[in-house]
C-alpha cells in the first residue's frame, strides 16, 4: 500500500492505495497555509503518514504538492510566499526517509493531476496529452509517452504566461477575470457572484453572462490552438472549477476550434473534460511514485 497525499492552498486531501491505483480510504484537513507555513504542513503530512501506519503496511509516500517542485531531488524550490510562506526548500524526500525510513516522490500539482487522468480519467488510453485546469487560475502540464515534460527551467506546462489577444491567457481565461468582467458589466459589486452564478445567468440568456463566457472560450480556443500547433497531443483534458460546465462550454469550444485548425490537425486532437475530480492529483502522485521506483510488492 501506498500513501497518497495531495497539498492544496486550502486542504491537504489524503489516502491509502494499492498499486493499481484504487484508494481504500479517504481524508482530508484544512491546509492553514498562511496560518502556519510550510512547517505546519509538514506536522500534517507526518500525523497524516503515522496514521496510516498503523491500519497498512505503508511502502511509500508519493506527493502531489503547490509550487515549484525539483522532483529528482524532492524538494520544492519555489512557492508564493504569500500562498504558503517557509515552503521554499521544504524537501519531502529528506522529510519521509529521516522520519519514517520510507521512500517518497514529490511532484507538482498540476503535473499530477495531468497524470492521473492520463492513467485513470478522461486519457486512458492516450499516451500524449495536455492538461489545462482553469480556475482562480490557468494551470498546464504536459505528458509525452506516458511522462511529464519538464522543461529546461521546471516550468513546461505553465500557460498562465501564454500570450493571447488581449494579455496573457490568466488575464482572459480564469474564473477570477469570468466573475470580475460580469460584475463589472452588470454593474454589481465586486465579489457579490461567483461562477456558479455567471452560469445560471448564462442559462437564462443574460447578455453580460453571455457576452463574457464567449470572450472566455476564445481565449481558451487560442491557447489550445497553440498548444495543438506546437504539441499536437493526443488528448487535451479541461479541468478546474470553470470545465465543471462541460455542457454550456464543449459545442461552442469545439465550433471555435474548428474555426481555428485545419480539419487534420483538429481531428487528431481530442477534447476530453476531467473525469477523475479530486482524486486526480493523489492518482497522479501515486503513478509518479510508480514510474520512479516501480511497485515496492
Amino acid at each position: 500500500m501506498y500513501i497518497c497525499i495531495d497539498i492544496g492552498g486550502t486542504a491537504i486531501k489524503y489516502g491509502v492505495a494499492d498499486a493499481a491505483g484504487t484508494l481504500h480510504t479517504r481524508g482530508s484537513v484544512p491546509t492553514e497555509a498562511k496560518e502556519y507555513g510550510g512547517t505546519g504542513i509538514v506536522q500534517k503530512v507526518f500525523a497524516i503518514v503515522r496514521e496510516a501506519q498503523q491500519t497498512h503496511g505503508v511502502k511509500g509516500v508519493a506527493i502531489s504538492t503547490a509550487g515549484m517542485v525539483d522532483p529528482k531531488a524532492g524538494c520544492i524550490v519555489y512557492a508564493l510566499a504569500d500562498a504558503i510562506p517557509d515552503y521554499t526548500g521544504t524537501n519531502w524526500k529528506a522529510l519521509m526517509h529521516d522520519a519514517f525510513g520510507l521512500p517518497a516522490s514529490v511532484e507538482n500539482d498540476v503535473n499530477c493531476a495531468a497524470l492521473g487522468e492520463l492513467w485513470r480519467g478522461a486519457g486512458r488510453g492516450f499516451s500524449s496529452l495536455f492538461a489545462m485546469t482553469v480556475g482562480t487560475s490557468i494551470g498546464g502540464a504536459l505528458i509525452v509517452d506516458g511522462r511529464i515534460v519538464h522543461g529546461a527551467s521546471g516550468s513546461a506546462g505553465e500557460i498562465a504566461y501564454m500570450r493571447v489577444p488581449g494579455g496573457r491567457l490568466h488575464e482572459r481565461c480564469s474564473a477570477t477575470r469570468l466573475v470580475a468582467s460580469v460584475c463589472r458589466t452588470k454593474g454589481l459589486p465586486a465579489g457579490s457572484i461567483d461562477g456558479h452564478a455567471v452560469f445560471d445567468l448564462l442559462r437564462k440568456g443574460d447578455p453580460a453572462a453571455v457576452e463574457e463566457v464567449t470572450a472566455l472560450i476564445d481565449a481558451l480556443a487560442d491557447a489550445i490552438t497553440n498548444i495543438v500547433s506546437v504539441v499536437s497531443p493526443e488528448c487535451i483534458v479541461l479541468g478546474g472549477g470553470i470545465m465543471a460546465q462541460e455542457e454550456a462550454l464543449r459545442p461552442p469550444l469545439e465550433e471555435a476550434l474548428r474555426d481555428r485548425l485545419p480539419p487534420l490537425i483538429c481531428a487528431a486532437t481530442k477534447i476530453t473534460f476531467a473525469a477523475t475530480q479530486n482524486d486526480a492529483g493523489m492518482l497522479g502522485a501515486l503513478r509518479h511514485f510508480l514510474q520512479e521506483y516501480g511497485d515496492l510488492a
